[in-house]
């Protein structure tokens, strides 16, 4: 029998519990500021324990940036319909949960030189490379580094202010415009 304040064994849920007491962490403060003695009092487990599961803080923000996603699912699908799908997702689709806890992670862990490495090499690893890898051609690096800021900006512009606020007629042309945008960009 368990003893009131104690937590049943279970490694899957209290690794998955360590790493949103991170996500967390690192989205309300900076990576320099977040220790793992304070992931470990959130979940009220030893520290040990996050080192068993993580290994070093460095480790542990990996797994939290990994945990965010990496955008794959753009390059899913026909590439002649690449603008077309995305422009909808960008102007049509739901709000992504978690897409502005990720910036914040960013945000507030960039001015860390350890932080700023990791964070960078994530993103050359985890999107921009299979992205550019997915696009070839001449000028893949280019075509990609505009692609993803485009899509970037206004997903996070979408999220931020809740919306576009505009009319359908204007959602719909902005979607075509953004479309051919878009596809330019990957077909150029």
């Amino acid at each position: 029998m368990l003893a009131p304040c104690q937590r049943p064994r279970n490694a899957a849920a209290t690794r998955e519990a360590i790493l949103k007491a991170a996500n967390r962490r690192f989205s309300a403060e900076s990576y320099d500021q977040v220790g793992m003695r304070d992931v470990a009092r959130d979940v009220g487990v030893d520290p040990a324990l996050i080192s068993r599961y993580f290994g070093s803080k460095e480790d542990l923000f990996v797994s939290v940036l990994e945990d965010c996603g990496n955008g794959s699912s753009i390059t899913e699908g026909p590439r002649e319909t690449f603008g077309e799908r995305i422009a909808h997702d960008l102007v049509y689709g739901p709000k992504k949960e978690g897409k502005l806890e990720w910036l914040l992670i960013m945000l507030r862990s960039i001015a860390s030189p350890k932080a700023a490495e990791i964070v960078q090499r994530n993103s050359r690893e985890r999107f921009y490379q299979p992205f550019t890898d997915w696009v070839g051609g001449p000028d893949a690096e280019i075509k990609a580094r505009l692609a993803g800021g485009m899509m970037m900006g206004l997903a996070i512009s979408r999220d931020i202010t809740g919306g576009f606020g505009m009319t359908p007629e204007q959602c719909d042309q902005m979607c075509k415009r953004l479309a051919a945008t878009l596809q330019s960009l990957i077909d150029d």
